[in-house]
């Protein structure tokens, strides 16, 4: 008896194992690892507080690359007391249905030429590294860390996928620090458990860089954190802190926080952005010592649009995905919170 398999097509893909071999680490980023993937930005080695920030998705290259190098001059001016890394996702879960990124639909058609948004991913990462400024991206497809991994610098496994064994595994033999968010609801026990899941060894099937079937074998990725995002209600604020300290504690984990500042801490409204990301500042000023990052969806222009028929009415430099805060805003916060942290974070763990 023959089984009914779905799918209309299925292609090899080579081209995956062209780009990764064409557009090779320069360098500059061998040396000096896109800023790198020490995980003491993730702890208390370093004091300084780390901002994942950047737009919700890259859709557009050369609007994406004019934000880094804003970023790039911004992040010079504050890394003494702020590290900040720029937020690049190829890729969108989607609730439904939708644009589900770059890497699947570059063209943002329908005509889903993965091959070309994979390589053309792989080419912008390229670029913001040379810019000597480290990439954060969320790890959605099982697959792609194998040809994008070496160009970032933080991971995150986002609320609908922290409870997938699939994407714990994954996690587990990622060279970079992972941060899972909290279930959609709120549940931060979700995430922990992917923590404590992460940290140790697996062994799955996957592929190489060639692009062949492999045993995956992992050590274990001991720099797992939880991100706050909100649920049904924020929890950024202090009393939601407090029993994620206690949480980990309980679990034998580090209490290192990381908040989002959007979804639902935000309550989806993006101008609210500032107004979390200052509570949290503020928190720190009065004492905090679990919350190590925050993460703020930025672009250059704030809102954002739908997809028209005809891209060539796409608004530069503004989301199609989520709304972000614009660039001034942004600017501004950032400049903020480092003149009210700089005296301050030093002091931490001491």
């Amino acid at each position: 008896m023959k089984h009914a398999i779905p799918a209309l097509q299925t292609t090899c893909y080579h081209r995956a194992v062209k780009s990764y071999e064409s557009c090779p680490q320069t360098k500059y980023c061998d040396q000096d690892p896109p800023a790198s993937r020490k995980p003491e930005h993730c702890g208390t080695k370093d004091p300084r507080l780390f901002i994942v920030v950047g737009p919700c998705s890259i859709h557009d290259p050369i609007a994406g690359y004019d934000y880094a190098q804003r970023l790039k001059n911004l992040a010079d001016e504050v890394r003494d007391t702020l590290y900040l890394v720029m937020r690049v996702y190829f890729e969108k879960p989607r609730t439904s249905v939708g644009w589900k990124g770059f890497i699947n639909d570059p063209r943002m058609d329908d005509s889903f030429h993965i091959e070309e948004g994979m390589e053309k991913a792989r080419a912008f990462l390229l670029q913001v590294t040379e810019l000597g400024l480290p990439a954060a991206t969320e790890a959605l497809d099982p697959i792609a860390p194998q040809y994008l991994g070496d160009l970032i610098s933080w991971a995150a496994i986002g609320a609908r996928t922290s409870e997938s064994q699939t994407h714990r595994e994954m996690a587990s033999g990622l060279s970079t620090p992972v941060g899972f968010k909290n279930g959609t609801d709120g549940n931060i026990e979700v995430a922990i458990n992917a923590v404590k899941s992460s940290a140790k060894p697996h062994s799955f099937l996957g592929i190489n860089t060639k692009g062949r079937s492999s045993i995956v074998r992992t050590r274990g990725n001991a720099y797992g954190h939880i991100v706050l995002r909100g649920g049904e209600r924020p929890n950024y604020d202090t009393v939601s802190i407090s029993v994620t300290e206690r949480a980990l504690l309980d679990a034998k984990f580090a209490p290192n926080i990381v908040v989002d500042c959007s979804h639902s801490n935000s309550f989806k409204d993006h101008n609210m952005q500032a107004l979390v990301m200052s509570d949290c500042v503020h928190q720190i000023r009065e004492g905090n010592q679990s919350i190590v990052g925050l993460m703020v969806e930025s672009n250059i222009e704030g809102g954002n649009q739908p997809i028209p028929d005809d891209l060539s009415k796409l608004k530069y430099g503004c989301s199609v995905t989520d709304p972000c805060i614009d660039w001034p805003t942004t600017d501004t916060i950032i400049r903020k919170a480092r003149d009210i942290l700089k005296d301050i974070l030093a002091q931490r763990g001491k």
